[in-house]
């Protein structure tokens, strides 16, 4: 699969994470205690500007789910390897609705590739 576009999304912020599968991926499952082996791009819900993406470092990211946002670790088990998913994550899901983050009080879309779990 190529670096994905994400569409601008039209209308107001979600308040709840949406999850929206592009791909269904045939392989192995992710589940909410499994490290995880990911492309991703990130934009801004409301600027559609992207602030992150492993595509553009050339390599796949592995972490564990456990020290993700929340967003991701609730989006990510039950997705399977080959899979594309699109997450929109609200502030709280996200990084937090105040704080020292440049990407707090924002909502952020995600696209994630599942590329292999362990």
């Amino acid at each position: 699969m190529d670096k994905p576009e994400i569409d601008f999304i039209e209308g107001p912020p979600p308040t709840e994470l949406v999850i929206t599968d592009i791909v269904v991926g045939d392989g192995a499952e992710a589940t909410p205690g499994a490290r995880v082996l990911v492309h991703y791009v990130g934009v801004d819900f409301e600027t559609g500007e992207q602030f992150d993406a492993s595509w553009d470092r050339g390599e796949a990211i592995e972490f564990p789910l456990q020290g993700l946002i929340a967003g991701w670790q609730q989006g990510i088990p039950g997705m399977k390897v080959g899979g594309r998913r699109q997450l929109v994550c609200p502030p709280a899901l996200a990084y937090g609705e105040s704080g020292g983050h440049r990407l707090s009080g924002r909502t952020l879309v995600f696209v994630i590739d599942l590329l292999n779990v362990g």
